[in-house]
């Protein structure tokens, strides 16, 4: 009856059959099918249609979901790509910075086990020869001590922005005993 669309393909029963077959077989099928059986088989075939095109509809959109779902991925991606090349940066940064903290440190140990002992040692050998107790602590520009001399301790205050270089170490030379 329905079925006269010729080229037209439905899935029926697990196969592709054309609408021209189905055509053909319900000829042959009526004789022995009543009216509402055929009725009722046209309905089963429409049913299945609607269903198909459903579940069609249904996988659109949720093919539509999972390309947005991929699009915030690729983003996210993106995102966490440039967060990852800049925190990695910032790794190798950290990495200079503390390899050039290490050199330093190194530098600092060799001060504190080789410069800073002899410039002790240098300091002591100047006290013990000039018996000149420095003020290390004095204002810029003053140079204080105390000269434990033979018999007596005397300050020693000079200001070198009055007095030249050469009156200074003459004055502090002449402070120094030549009974060695």
């Amino acid at each position: 009856m329905g079925f006269r669309m010729a080229a037209t393909s439905q899935r029926v029963g697990g196969e592709y059959r054309s609408w021209q077959e189905l055509a053909n077989s319900e000829r042959s099928t009526s004789r022995s099918w009543g009216t509402q059986e055929i009725l009722a088989a046209e309905e089963e075939v429409a049913q299945s249609l609607l269903d198909a095109k459903e579940r069609a509809h249904q996988g659109g959109a949720e093919l539509q979901q999972l390309e947005a779902e991929l699009r915030k991925a690729g983003e996210e991606d993106t995102r966490l790509k440039a967060s990852l090349l800049q925190l990695t940066r910032e790794l190798e940064e950290l990495k200079e910075t503390e390899a050039s903290l290490e050199r330093q440190e190194r530098e600092v140990d060799e001060d504190t086990t080789v410069t800073i002992p002899s410039a002790v040692y240098v300091a002591q050998l100047y006290r013990q020869i000039s018996k000149i107790e420095w003020d290390y602590e004095c204002e810029p520009g003053m140079v204080k001590g105390i000269h434990h001399g033979p018999s007596v301790a005397q300050p020693v205050q000079l200001d070198s922005t009055q007095l030249s270089k050469k009156f200074i170490s003459d004055y502090l030379w002449n402070l120094v005993g030549t009974d060695w």
